[in-house]
This record gives structure tokens, sequence and C-alpha cells, in this order.
């Protein structure tokens, strides 16, 4: 299979990775890519219950899915998960790195060494692992898809800490590392930063104002779905960064 096929369903015959998604943005770019035609691999690392809700609601378009179970911090469970993707669905070639975490800090000082080797390992070497997990099933079929799900933090320090903006800054850096090496054999591998995308994570953040942003309100989970079905659907486009931010912050 060269290519995304025609029509409309792009992504037929495709197998998907979507980390963390069992609810919110995951579930929503997991639903897309299924609406596109893709079999889907839904990851958890604790809501198995919502995991199972995800993969029915993909079985109930027509495409098969699973959850699975993993922490993608963790190289063993990523083993685990891209084997049974395989075994189950089909070699994966669509991966989205979108399994994160972000815990607030107010002051530098209330950043700790662990709470940074925590939020490095879940929200950049995760990615690493995954990637790493699925290149041989993207070389075997001479097609691949990597989208790694970054933040404006990256681009401006955000509002989190340090520790969140040096880790989706991190996946920008891993972004055009994996795509100048992939290039010439027919993966792609892009981002998409974001701001204040309405999840529970944002409802629960203390900090979050729809004010702030120059649109006038939080992104939708759609809105960030559609970027990621656009970057697996799209054979030319490669080591770019998608700020999707309501225009908080323009690149040059």
């Amino acid at each position: 299979m060269s290519d995304a096929s025609p029509g409309p369903f792009p992504l037929a015959g495709r197998v998907a990775i979507v980390t963390g998604s069992s609810r919110g943005m995951g579930r929503a770019m997991a639903e897309a890519l299924a609406g596109a035609g893709a079999d889907v691999a839904v990851n958890y690392r604790e809501r198995s219950a919502e995991a199972e809700e995800a993969a029915t609601a993909i079985r109930s378009l027509g495409r098969r899915s699973i959850a699975v179970g993993a922490d993608v911090s963790d190289a063993e469970a990523v083993d685990r998960l891209a084997a049974t993707c395989a075994a189950e669905l089909g070699p994966p070639t669509i991966l989205v790195n979108n399994a994160g975490i972000g815990t607030r800090v107010i002051d530098v000082d209330e950043l700790t060494p662990e709470l940074w080797a925590e939020t490095l390992a879940v929200n950049l070497t995760a990615a690493y692992l995954t990637t790493r997990a699925v290149l041989p099933s993207m070389r075997a079929e001479g097609w691949g898809r990597v989208i790694n799900i970054s933040s404006t933090a990256a681009q401006t320090g955000g509002s989190v800490g340090p520790h969140y903006a040096a880790s989706k800054a991190g996946l920008i850096g891993l972004t055009h590392g994996y795509a100048t090496k992939l290039v010439g054999e027919g993966i792609t591998v892009n981002a998409i930063a974001m701001a204040q995308i309405e999840t529970e994570m944002l409802r629960a953040a203390t900090a979050a104002d729809p004010s702030r942003i120059p649109v006038g309100r939080f992104g939708t989970v759609d809105e960030v779905a559609s970027v990621a079905v656009m970057l697996a659907t799209n054979a030319y486009m490669t080591g770019q960064t998608i700020s999707l931010n309501g225009g908080m912050y323009f690149t040059s």
C-alpha cells in the first residue's frame, strides 16, 4: 500500500495507535482517524472502562478497534502495545503521541527533580519509545505517519511550568530529528502545538481563561482531530509544527 487511498475513506486499510486516547483529545483523534477509514488501537494507562467505551464507539463506525493498557513511558509496555496492535489489528503505520501530563507549579521552587523526571518521561521519552516500536512496521510498508502532540507552551513558556514547556519543546525537536532521518522512506513526522483546548484537564486548571485567547474561546477537541486527520492523509508535509492556538502565538 503506497499512499493514502482516495475517496471518502483515505485511511482505509491503515492501522493507528493513539496514545492516551480513552478520553478528550486522544479519543477525538482516534474516532476521527476511524472516520477516515483507519482501524485504531486505543491506548490507556488507568481508565480501562473509558478506553473500552472509545473502542466501542470506533467499532460502531464500522472499523476494528481494541483497547490496550500500557504505560507508554515504560519501554517493555510500549513493545507489548505495538505487538498487541500488530497481532489483533495489523501492523501500525499511524502513530499519534498524545499521552501526556501537566502538573502545574506556581513557583519554580516547587519544581522538584521527581516532577521534572516524571514529566519528561511521559511527555517526551514516551514519544521516542512508541516511535521506535512502530518504525519497523512503517518501514516494512514504506508508509508511515507520526503525529506528536506538543503545546504552545513549547513556544511561549506557558503557565504550567518549565518542566512542561521543556517536555513539549522537546517533542518539536524530536519531530524535526525523525522527519529529517525518515523523509526518504515514505514516513512523515509532524507536530501539533495547541493552546487552551477544552478538555477535562483544562477545566481542572484554575488559570484557564478564554478571555486570554484572541479568538475569544477555547478550542475544541474536534478542531484538533481535524488537523490530525489532515496530517495522516498528507504525504508532502513533514517536519512541521502546526500551531493551533486561537491566535495566542504567531509563527513567522
